[in-house]
């Protein structure tokens, strides 16, 4: 027989000798080749959990002259069958087997890495052993009997192996250790994990980048005053390090100490004048999540100041400013962003918004139509059907509606309200209601059933809306909002002023703070004669919403109880901002002639 470095010479028949190179030339001598084992994933994961855990300075140690017999082909046929075809307890035991028999590093090798993506972890360590003997300089195999060692809570063992691997592997100390914190996070007994790096750690307390992986992986080990701790002490070696200051401050923010993650950076802006970029960055982004959005944007001001064609700057000082109504300063800087040419979609997006805000219709259509992609092309899309339907041109407006592509049954029933209310703005009843009749034929959604509902008030066909609300009540027997709907209708349009009262209570129940329910139990109250009850809860309603029904409601109130001036200044100051609202004309009209 011929050893396995001459194979190229055996006079095999051609099929055999072309399955012989690819199970053993390929699977041994140029392991690891993703081509050649297994499959593309288990090759990534045999390999030591993953690709990062790879130090440099690994050699090729010598292959052993082997006689190339027919138990150890045998073998291979066997082992790369098997794990092709996902039995791995068979591949993981002739490779083992063949590990001892051959005594090759990479037949150990390749037995350590099957066994470890098997999660067999007896074999693991018993090919592993076979590995480092054979190549004991290579980090890979100590990186395995190390893992070992902490699964099996053998403190000793386990830092024999890192020691090795920080003092012999090739690569600077940081890199080693986050490889080693890398293997320790994702240890079920993170005990030995925190005691394994503590010893590490011992001679590297004054070296800043070892200290930092040291600190992150006490964060992914889920002891974050440690971290905390340790990255303070690296912060005392280097104040100025960008990233420590975030992982620092990023870990406040994470323990639910934000005020102080704020006056930290507050602090450190102010003492670090150069290359806060980032740092200022995200303090910013901190600000905006506080909804302390003035701040928020001048800060971000003071970004593209430093950085104007900034893409994140840019698209942040435009929501900013369109979130405080700033239409002119929003539209500047998302045109801006625009002509960048990156976040373009999301730039005409807002520009469209901006246009139709300012009342600029066509602009606001050109806009929505230059939209081909994005997250929000979508709603640009229902968006230009509304400025159709602005413009009087309902059919335009319905066309539009009936070419846009659904992706979901979400986007599916905002179509078809989208079209329902548009019909309902035009008081097209019949229309309207033809629309949700045959959306309803085929689900009993209750968002199109609640949107019927509402028609059908509108309609005065009460049946219609007892019936659905109470589908969707069967459906979800604490849907505030069908809950409340069909208590103020109760309460406003018959007599059942008992049974509307307990369908209020329990929407309010559910959601106390809500201003409509607070009205709906307000208005109830007042059918009930509970008349300084009922101005209770209309006021918390009013003072949470200067809504002009709530106004109507309360005013009405308080007439009734003779409280007439009361009455009219609520009503007159409502008017002042809702001058043409038709439910709070009509109940002037009624009371004050």
């Amino acid at each position: 027989m011929r050893p396995i470095q001459h194979i190229q010479n055996c006079c095999c028949p051609a099929t055999v000798f072309s399955l012989f190179c690819t199970l053993v030339v390929t699977g041994c001598t140029t392991l690891p080749d993703q081509s050649a084992t297994v499959d593309s994933n288990a090759t990534q994961q045999v390999t030591t959990r993953s690709s990062e855990n790879v130090l440099p300075g690994d050699r090729n140690p010598p292959r052993p002259d082997i006689e190339l017999t027919e138990d150890i082909l045998y073998k291979l046929l066997v082992a790369e069958v098997a794990g092709q075809r996902g039995h791995l307890d068979i591949a993981v035991k002739n490779y083992l087997e063949l590990a001892r028999q051959t005594r090759d590093p990479e037949i150990a090798s390749r037995a350590t890495r099957i066994a470890v993506y098997a999660r067999d972890d007896e074999a693991a360590y018993q090919a592993a052993r076979i590995w480092v003997e054979l190549d004991p300089e290579n980090s890979d195999a100590h990186q395995v009997l190390a893992v070992m060692a902490v699964r099996d809570g053998d403190l000793e063992q386990a830092m024999n192996h890192f020691q090795y691997i920080l003092h012999n592997a090739g690569g600077v100390i940081d890199q080693k250790l986050w490889i080693i914190a890398n293997l320790l996070s994702k240890e079920e007994d993170q005990e030995v994990a925190r005691q394994v790096m503590d010893q590490l750690m011992q001679d590297h307390q004054d070296d800043p980048d070892a200290l930092y992986a040291y600190a992150h992986v006490m964060s992914r080990l889920n002891d974050d005053e440690k971290s905390l701790q340790i990255l303070e002490k690296v912060l005392e070696l280097v104040p100025d390090n960008v990233n420590a200051n975030i992982s620092y401050v990023s870990l406040l923010q994470k323990t639910d100490r934000t005020s102080e993650a704020i006056a930290w950076l507050e602090k450190t802006l102010q003492k670090n004048t150069e290359d806060n970029f980032n740092l200022r960055l995200y303090y910013a982004r901190l600000l905006t999540d506080q909804k302390r959005f003035d701040d928020a944007r001048r800060q971000f001001e003071l970004l593209v100041s430093e950085a104007p064609n900034n893409v994140d700057v840019l698209y942040a000082l435009g929501l900013l400013n369109l979130q405080n109504n700033r239409l002119d300063e929003a539209q500047t800087y998302f045109e801006r962003l625009s002509s960048l040419g990156e976040q373009s979609s999301e730039a005409n997006y807002y520009l469209g918004r901006i246009a139709e805000e300012k009342g600029e219709l066509e602009k606001a259509a050109d806009w929505y139509q230059n939209l081909q992609d994005g997250s929000n092309y979508f709603d640009a899309q229902v968006r230009l059907a509304l400025i159709y339907a602005k413009q009087k041109d309902i059919e335009a407006a319905r066309e539009q509606l009936h070419t846009i592509k659904a992706d979901n049954l979400e986007q599916k029933n905002i179509i078809i309200q989208a079209e329902g209310e548009l019909l309902v703005e035009e008081k097209r009843y019949q229309d309207a209601m033809a629309v949700y009749n045959i959306a309803l034929t085929q689900s009993s959604d209750p968002d199109l059933l609640y949107s019927r509902a509402m028609l059908a008030e509108k309609m005065g066909r009460l049946d219609i809306l007892e019936r659905d609300l109470q589908t969707i009540l069967e459906q979800d027997p604490d849907h505030a909002q069908a809950l409340n709907a069909l208590g103020y209708t109760l309460a406003d349009r018959t007599n059942r002023y008992q049974e509307a009262y307990t369908y209020i209570k329990k929407a309010l129940e559910l959601k106390p703070d809500d201003f409509y329910i607070l009205d709906s139990m307000g208005w109830v109250l007042y059918r009930m004669g509970r008349l300084e009850e009922s101005i209770e809860f209309l006021n918390r309603a009013l003072k949470q919403r200067r809504d002009p029904e709530i106004a109507a409601h309360l005013g009405e109130v308080l007439w009734v109880k003779g409280d007439r001036a009361a009455a009219r200044e609520i009503w007159e100051a409502a008017l002042q901002e809702t001058p043409e609202d038709s439910r709070l004309l009509d109940v002037i009209k009624r009371f004050s002639p």
